[in-house]
């Protein structure tokens, strides 16, 4: 058929030889033309796997010996492979009928499949070459992945800056990072030519994560840049609205004219539709305007809050407006706009509202607490905070007495659906008979709950048992106490009293005990913590106490009398290096407490470090001049320096505060004869006998003097001290006052020049006077006087963010 290179003598050698093969060959098997023949010659014509998925490139011949050179590979139909010709050679035509085009009777072994199964074309050693590489993405392709790898990363930058773990440094990081990335991006669109194919989505989304990040992280400047490349961009909606952010940061800058100004531009560019949005804004704005004390302006805000969507921060924040302009009427509106607000109803179970008081609830049922009703119980707190603290703040003022003022205040939360809390102000108005020391009152008002509400009976009891234990009477405090125990058994406050008045009837164990249940029921109860380690002073444990006051200073880290309680414990267990450490803290909480100071000077001196001694001893009688023993130190310590010009001030400040004491005169007149001013201390001894004409040393010296200075005078000095001793000798009655004491040994400063002990004999005889010890003296705090909150003006800056 047509014209081949191959011989035919080769030809019919190779007929000839299939026919002498055996019956059981395959006649489809192309293994008998040369596999790597065809290999070789296929492979530089880029169709190699698929000759060899038709005929195999490793099979063994039918026993043709074809040579290479035979085998010519051509464009046309020479070596086209075919049903007529046998592949272009003189072979035998196959037998199609019997046998599938691709069946081999080699199965497996068949290279044209991986897995042996029916491949007649090679599709699968097709796809799974090596040498193909897999088509390189399109421009759109790639712009796509860029575009979903900023979104990650702007992603994770809003996980770092809000999620359960936040990381603002890490966040800000992330979101330059993306905005970086968002900047190249759109470089290579219109590289590229994608120019009219921005995503300003995406764009938007980079720079508000990275501005909100820059406020996150406190620096204003950086995100107040990047807030007004969002807001001039008018191909960004609604961006208007970011302008609100803008003023949330002025408004933390304290730059309350900037903050007004960016919120007033924002509500100008919201419409009407956005109608909370615009009351949010608004309160912002009335925030602003306190803060500015522009009480008017902020009442207008507020008003229109409160007109449109009332909520209860913005009314406590209106009455505090009307409170600051004095306007009792217009308080009083305030508070009833306030109080007639719907609070948020907390839903109950039906099954728990049919059942008696007598009837069990199962557990499952009292603690079945979801998510919304633990919100709507919160909400429901702090309306009731701002109520409260609206109350307290306007009851003193709207009426004549703050008893009238309370009672109106009472009367319109009765009428209200905050009724609940009206016996609450009723207790706080008995804290307010308290602070204005009208005792009768307080306890009228609180005894008025027994026939009122049971539950706040048991608030009433404590307080009464509080206020009748600062009376002195102990039997009604115990037994108020008792009330209010049985009212509510865990009540850690009545155990805390029943504590104090059994401590006071020196029963220290069982005090002890109900101290340590109130700490079993509230592990933070500082009263009864500070009271059991009272009580395990007294009772010499000091150990435990230590221990006590330990676990307090956990809980009030800067409590001076916690402080010296720890110090004071080191100190009786002779841990000095340990006392001073902790005294030094106390002096770092309350630098200028003489007392302190002077303590730790004393413990200084122990310790034999007579400069630390001398500089806290010097302040504290820098800070209070009128501690004798201080006074007392100082002195003696400079005429051990023998400076005794300094020596005499310190005496003739002792001398003043104590007039009619001899000792610091006689030391005035003694540092005067030491320091070689014999005329100085001739005259101050002349004026003390004539201020103590009956004293010995006084005329002792005065004889030693005079005769020094061969004064005229001696003999009648002489003549008085013979008429003296004598009549202490017949009466024997020789008054041994202090001075006279040291006198019989020698001179008092001689004593002192003589050694160093005596300075730290004068030092162990000190006794500290201030504050901190006269509290250790009274042992037992009452915990239960329910101070009034401070009255703060709630900030409430909302940010808003984008739809």
């Amino acid at each position: 058929m047509s014209s081949n290179n191959i011989p035919l003598a080769e030809s019919k050698g190779s007929i000839n030889n299939m026919y002498n093969s055996s019956i059981d060959d395959d006649l489809y098997s192309f293994n008998s033309r040369g596999s790597n023949s065809y290999t070789s010659s296929y492979k530089n014509s880029g169709i190699e796997n698929h000759v060899g998925g038709i005929g195999g490139v490793g099979g063994v011949g039918l026993g043709v010996n074809v040579s290479q050179e035979s085998i010519i590979p051509s464009t046309s139909n020479r070596n086209r492979i075919s049903t007529a010709m046998g592949g272009g050679t003189n072979s035998a035509r196959p037998m199609t009928s019997v046998r599938a085009a691709g069946f081999s009777r080699q199965g497996k072994g068949n290279i044209s499949t991986s897995h042996g199964g029916f491949d007649p074309f090679n599709q699968a050693g097709y796809i799974s070459s090596s040498n193909e590489k897999p088509p390189s993405p399109t421009p759109e392709e790639q712009i796509k992945t860029l575009e979903k790898k900023i979104n990650q990363i702007v992603e994770e930058s809003t996980l770092h800056l809000s999620g359960p773990n936040p990381n603002i440094q890490l966040a800000l990081e992330k979101a330059k990072d993306a905005a970086k990335k968002e900047r190249l991006l759109a470089k290579q669109k219109e590289q590229m030519g994608f120019g009219d194919q921005l995503n300003l989505d995406l764009t938007y989304c980079a720079l508000f994560t990275l501005a909100n990040c820059y406020h996150a992280n406190k620096m204003y400047h950086e995100a107040l840049n990047t807030y007004t490349i969002i807001v001039k961009n008018k191909m960004f909606n609604q961006a208007g609205r970011l302008r609100v952010n803008m003023g949330n940061i002025y408004f933390e800058q304290k730059k309350y004219p900037q903050a007004v100004k960016m919120y007033r531009m924002a509500l100008d560019q919201i419409s009407n539709a956005n109608k909370e949005i615009r009351l949010r804004i608004m309160r912002n704005i009335g925030n602003a305007c306190v803060k500015m004390a522009q009480f008017q302006d902020a009442i207008t805000s507020y008003e229109t809050v409160m007109e449109t969507i009332p909520d209860f921060q913005t009314g406590f924040n209106l009455v505090l407006c009307y409170f600051a302009l004095g306007n009792s009427e217009k308080m009083k509106k305030g508070f009833q706009q306030l109080v007639f607000i719907q609070p948020n109803c907390i839903e109950q179970n039906d099954e728990l509202g049919s059942l008696s008081k007598d009837e069990s609830i199962e557990d499952h049922e009292v603690f079945n607490e979801d998510n919304l009703r633990a919100l709507a119980r919160e909400k429901k707190q702090i309306a009731h905070k701002y109520i409260n603290l609206a109350a307290k703040l306007i009851a003193p003022v709207i009426e004549e007495s703050f008893s009238l003022g309370y009672d109106w205040v009472v009367e319109t939360i009765k009428s209200s659906p905050n009724s609940e809390i009206a016996n609450e102000l009723e207790i706080s108005k008995a804290i307010q008979y308290l602070k204005s020391k009208k005792f009768d009152l307080a306890i009228e008002t609180l005894k008025s709950f027994e026939n009122k509400d049971k539950g706040m009976f048991g608030t009433a009891a404590t307080n009464l048992s509080f206020l009748y234990f600062l009376e002195g009477d102990y039997k009604q405090a115990e037994k108020y106490a008792d009330i209010a125990i049985n009212n509510d058994r865990y009540n850690a406050k009545a155990l805390t009293n029943k504590g104090n008045c059994l401590a006071q009837r020196g029963e220290y164990d069982k005090a002890k005990e109900y101290y340590q249940e109130a700490i079993n029921v509230d592990a933070v109860c500082a009263e009864a913590i500070y009271n059991i380690g009272l009580i395990c002073k007294k009772m010499d444990n000091i150990n435990e106490s230590l221990q006590w006051f330990e676990k307090l200073h956990a809980i009030l880290r800067n409590n001076s009398e916690v402080i010296y309680h720890i110090a004071d414990c080191y100190e009786r267990l002779n841990n000095l290096q340990q006392s001073m450490e902790w005294y030094n803290i106390l002096i770092s909480v309350i630098p200028t407490d003489p007392g302190v100071l002077a303590k730790f000077g004393s413990l200084a001196m122990k310790k034999g470090d007579k400069t630390q001694a001398f500089q806290h001893y010097s302040e504290s009688y820098r800070y209070f001049p009128c501690i004798i023993p201080v006074i007392a130190w100082l002195g003696a310590y400079y005429v051990d320096c023998q400076v005794y010009e300094q020596a005499i001030l310190y005496f003739e400040c002792a001398s003043t505060i104590q007039p009619k004491e001899i000792k610091w005169q006689l030391m005035i007149a003694s540092c005067y004869r030491r320091s070689g001013n014999y005329q100085h201390a001739y005259e101050k001894y002349k004026k003390i006998h004539e201020q103590f004409p009956d004293n010995v040393e006084c005329l002792r010296f005065l004889v030693r003097i005079s005769t020094d200075l061969g004064m005229k005078e001696v003999q009648e000095y002489v003549n008085k001290l013979s008429k003296l001793k004598a009549i202490s000798n017949n009466n024997n009655n020789n008054n041994n006052n202090s001075i006279s004491n040291l006198s019989s040994t020698g001179d008092l400063i001689d004593s002192m020049n003589k050694s160093n002990n005596k300075l730290n004999t004068l030092n162990s005889n000190i006794n500290i006077e201030n504050n901190t010890d006269a509290l250790a003296q009274k042992p037992f705090i009452n915990p239960i006087q329910n101070k009034a909150d401070d009255i703060d003006f709630d900030d409430d800056v909302v940010a808003l963010l984008p739809d």
